[in-house]
């Protein structure tokens, strides 16, 4: 019943977040998408969500392991209802909760581990999953429910597919960013930051912009340290670390530059200098994206065999439920979602069918 559209997964992320909500104002809006969206989650906080912001529901509702569940292909979007007695239970926290669970927590872990499962089956599978899109999660709820090994969803994500090179990257209207280390305390990066991760995260960038229509992106790689180490005066890593990493990718044939300074170098992407920008750390790169386009940016994972999109907020407990959630990345996510999984091409011939 999928033949000519593509599947996505979503996770609905925390439940006492505001994942529930962005995701039932993003598929409110999204028309005839010629799509099938299967979300892994709960329910009542659906329900809930869709009571905060004023909607009707639109989703058919599935328990998850049940039969109907292979019987989905005829509806557009489908809510696999995940562990619903843990919901009915009298301890369990409520929808919109607002702080981090162990119970949240495990949810939120497990919906994902869903949607990474429908991911890996084989194509021509009607359950299979054509591209993952995921909610926003709590690492501290995570860490509550004895999840803690993986810090985020690119970590689970690349243990779940196998994969031993994934990067960060940021897509918006404004800027594109690349970041050469992820989820990591600030004073361990001296001892994270090797050659291999940093060309990793050009090579990976490089050809994450192809994917997006830039035929020969253009890069700029950022410092670690103030004014990219000052010639050696301010600090060793450029010239030990990033100018040999760069010199690798030019060899490969990639238009890379650098070390530039973190502090001008957005600046001349914002101004169409650079199709890409390799941050060396998280906040080095997610500050400038956040600021210029916070509601529109979205985080894909690269090196993935599949499609894996993401907002690029947080779960934003305080404001959970109360119907101000701005659903513009998630519904931005979506989008790209579905356009890189059109490019494989496999799906294209059924989109076409």
């Amino acid at each position: 019943m999928t033949g000519d559209r593509p599947t996505i997964a979503i996770s609905m992320g925390d439940p006492g977040g505001i994942g529930p909500e962005v995701i039932v104002k993003a598929l409110a809006t999204m028309g005839d998408a010629r799509a099938r969206f299967v979300i892994h989650g709960s329910a009542r906080a659906m329900n809930a969500a869709a009571d905060a912001c004023n909607a009707d529901p639109f989703w058919w509702r599935v328990e998850s392991g049940s039969a109907l569940e292979d019987l989905t292909g005829a509806h557009k979007v489908v809510l696999v209802d995940d562990d619903p007695q843990a919901w009915r239970s009298g301890d369990a926290p409520r929808p919109f909760d607002r702080r981090p669970t162990k119970l949240g927590g495990e949810l939120s872990f497990r919906w994902v581990e869903r949607a990474i499962a429908s991911a890996k089956l084989p194509e021509g599978n009607p359950a299979r999953a054509d591209a993952i899109v995921t909610g926003p999660i709590s690492k501290a709820a995570w860490s509550l429910a004895g999840r803690g090994r993986w810090p985020g969803h690119t970590e689970l994500l690349a243990d779940r597919f196998g994969s031993r090179r994934v990067a960060m990257m940021f897509e918006g209207p404004a800027v594109r960013v690349v970041l050469a280390t992820v989820h990591i305390p600030l004073m361990d990066i001296r001892n994270q930051l090797t050659i291999g991760r940093i060309h990793d995260a050009i090579d990976l960038g490089n050809e994450g912009c192809k994917r997006l229509g830039v035929a020969r992106p253009r890069i700029a790689v950022c410092g670690l340290n103030p004014h990219a180490g000052e010639g050696g005066i301010l600090g060793d890593e450029e010239t030990r670390l990033i100018e040999p990493a760069i010199e690798a990718a030019v060899r490969n044939g990639i238009d890379a530059t650098g070390p530039h300074p973190a502090d001008t170098v957005f600046t001349a992407a914002l101004n169409g200098r650079y199709d890409l920008v390799v941050a060396m750390y998280h906040d080095q790169g997610l500050i400038p994206v956040k600021m210029l386009a916070r509601d529109s940016s979205v985080n894909v994972t690269l090196g993935l065999p599949t499609v894996r999109t993401s907002p690029d907020h947080g779960t934003a407990f305080d404001i959970a439920g109360t119907g101000m959630a701005e659903e513009g990345s998630m519904k931005t996510s979506i989008n790209l979602a579905l356009r890189m999984a059109r490019q494989n091409p496999a799906v294209a011939v059924r989109d076409r069918g």
